[in-house]
């Protein structure tokens, strides 16, 4: 039985869920909706406050559909809830970012500045000029996005240079020995 499948998803104060046919499940909350078509052969019942995902039969795709299913609905109700932020720390001389409305200017190293526009419901704010928080709603595109970011530049092993996430730890390299 799938352990994470099994667990029932508790609905907060605030936020309705709707099931609608072919398993369309619209979560609306605080911060907003978020919508999704998740799979047809999956059970998803709302009881009280609470959500629970069952499956038809213990075959192999049923098992993995299971949990999947079950964390994608409890992605959508914590994101109308609190929202998804992810961080980026660009390291390295003359590397920084700029905003400007949507749009993000990334100097990094390059003959030209890289410029990048912000997806629908995700939104970069910057803290100082090498820090960037990526937030919104939705887990994927926020995810999505931050890691575009950071396969602009992403960081070397010998100094450090580029953009990596905050939590990222670089497995650093010793250099050249010269010759004796």
């Amino acid at each position: 039985m799938s352990r994470i499948g099994k667990m029932p998803i508790a609905i907060p104060a605030g936020v309705t869920v709707d099931i609608a046919e072919n398993n369309k499940v619209t979560v609306k909350g605080p911060k907003g909706t978020l919508e999704r078509v998740l799979a047809s052969e999956m059970v998803i019942e709302v009881a009280g406050a609470e959500i629970t995902v069952s499956r038809p039969n213990d075959l192999k795709k049923m098992k993995s559909l299971h949990g999947l299913t079950r964390t994608l609905i409890a992605n959508m109700v914590q994101g109308v809830t609190e929202g998804y932020q992810k961080t980026l720390e660009i390291n390295g001389v003359g590397y920084r970012a700029a905003k400007a409305g949507k749009e993000l200017t990334l100097t990094l190293g390059f003959s030209h500045p890289v410029v990048m526009t912000d997806p629908e419901g995700v939104e970069s704010v910057l803290e100082g000029q090498n820090k960037i928080f990526i937030k919104g709603i939705d887990k994927e595109k926020v995810g999505q996005y931050a890691a575009e970011i950071r396969a602009k530049r992403p960081p070397e092993p010998y100094k450090g240079k580029g953009i990596k996430y905050a939590d990222e730890v670089i497995r650093r390299k010793v250099g050249k020995t010269g010759k004796k």
